[in-house]
Formats: structure tokens, sequence, C-alpha cells
């Protein structure tokens, strides 16, 4: 009987994965690219809009411009495994945040699943219900608020 083979992100720290793997943690859900807003009274609060960064693809969730983003939108954070630790930021979703506070990857994602696409029927990805960034004023962002992490 063959032995069973823990999958990648249960038997590797972030910081041995390789790229490849480091990537497959995305789970496709886009919403570290829609805009946030902090709470200058609470430091530790970022509110999550509606409003999608002008690379974000608003259907598929994916960025139109992955390899030049931050050429772009300069301010595109590059998430990395030494960056791991701050990760609080992220929605508690994410595969990143996960796997970096040490919790397995949920049953929709697609590393467990095999289905890219079960992020979205999950309703976990904001598809299809996003705004694009040059149709709200930066002022009325607010309106347009939903979640809070933090």
């Amino acid at each position: 009987m063959a032995q069973r083979v823990e999958p990648f992100w249960k038997r590797k720290t972030l910081e041995e994965m390789d790229q490849a793997e480091w990537e497959s943690l995305c789970d496709g859900c886009g919403l570290c690219c829609l805009q946030k807003l902090e709470d200058e009274d609470d430091a530790n609060a970022i509110y999550y809009t509606r409003v999608a960064c002008k690379l974000l693809d608003r259907e598929s969730c994916q960025c139109s411009n992955y390899a030049e983003r931050t050429r772009f939108v300069p301010d595109c954070i590059q998430l990395t495994p030494g960056a791991a630790a701050k990760f609080n930021w992220l929605p508690p979703t994410c595969g990143y945040r996960r796997i970096a506070e040490g919790k397995d990857l949920p049953p929709w994602h697609h590393l467990v699943c095999g289905d890219p696409d079960a992020v979205h029927a999950a309703g976990i990805s904001q598809a299809g219900r996003m705004v694009a960034e040059d149709a709200v004023a930066e002022d009325d962002w607010e309106e347009h608020i939903i979640f809070r992490v933090g």
C-alpha cells in the first residue's frame, strides 16, 4: 500500500516553497485587489470596498497585467513569504494568510478541490459584483464597503 504524501502547503514552510507553489496558494478571489480604507481611529481596522483596482478583471478576478502590475499600479503590494507575518490585512479566507497562520486551505480552494472556479461558486470572490475604480470618486468609496478586517 502506497504511503500518502501530504500536500506541499502542509509539509513545507512558506519560505521552503518554490515560486510556483507560492503562487498557487492564491485562491483567485481577487479580494486583495479591491480598494481598502483604513479607520484613523482604529489602526487595526481595514475596510474592503467593492471598488476594484484598475487592472483587476471584475468577472474573472484575475489581474489583467500581473507581470507588469507595479509599473501601472506603483503601490501594488507584492506578497512574499518573508512578509507573511504582516498578512493580517488580507481577508481571513485568503490562502496566503491561512497558511501563514498555520491553518489549512478551505475546501473550496483549487488546490484542495481541483476547481479554479470553486472560489466563485462558494461566494468568496466578488466576481461580477465589483465596480470599476474610475467609476467611483475616491471620496465615495465608503459607500461601497463590503467587510472589515482587523
